[in-house]
């Protein structure tokens, strides 16, 4: 059965794919912006040490999603990314207490988490991009932000502002245009 004919059929036991929103904070049923090439991105794991509970969940949830995508759409018509955070600060206080090189400490524990995951009976990702291939680009894409007035630099890293597209809520709970939302202080932290 052609992807068209899944998503658009009569038969009472297809039911429609809700999902939550955290931008709307509203369920909504799920429309992709293209049928043909379904797309989740998923942010992976911050490869420093074991995979946790929390790890384990994520990737049981999206694996689900992933699997129910699939089936909805066709296997030729899903595109699953999940990223491998391997530059943090976490990972350099890793790296440094147990006197390995980076490189080793996240090769080593990104090798177990794909092991974890197996072992949980996930499937893998079509593409998996580590942080470290991309520096550049993520550096130039926070200088658009900036420039573009949707992030500033405070001490630190460069904060986003919600409130440069006030016709979107934060995920973070912040209401666009608020003083606090634009400082980056979660509604959570007030």
């Amino acid at each position: 059965m052609a992807w068209t004919e899944r998503v658009q059929s009569d038969n009472p036991c297809v039911m429609p794919l809700t999902l939550y929103n955290t931008l709307t904070r509203r369920k909504e049923p799920f429309e992709p912006l293209d049928p043909k090439q379904v797309r989740l991105y998923v942010c992976g794991p911050t490869v420093y040490d074991r995979a946790h509970i929390g790890n384990g969940r994520a990737n049981v949830v999206f694996d689900v999603l992933y699997r129910l995508l699939r089936d909805t759409y066709g296997r030729d018509h899903v595109r699953y990314v999940r990223n491998i955070t391997d530059i943090d600060d976490k990972i350099n206080a890793a790296a440094c207490k147990n006197g390995e090189p980076i490189g080793a400490l996240t090769a080593r524990t990104a090798a177990a988490f794909h092991e974890d995951m197996a072992a949980l009976g996930t499937l893998p990702p079509d593409i998996e991009p580590r942080a470290t291939d991309y520096i550049p680009q993520m550096i130039a894409m926070i200088e658009r932000l900036i420039a573009n007035g949707h992030a500033y630099v405070a001490e630190g890293p460069p904060i986003s502002c919600c409130g440069s597209r006030p016709t979107r809520n934060c995920r973070d709970g912040t209401v666009p245009g608020d003083a606090a939302g634009r400082a980056g202080i979660s509604s959570a932290r007030r």
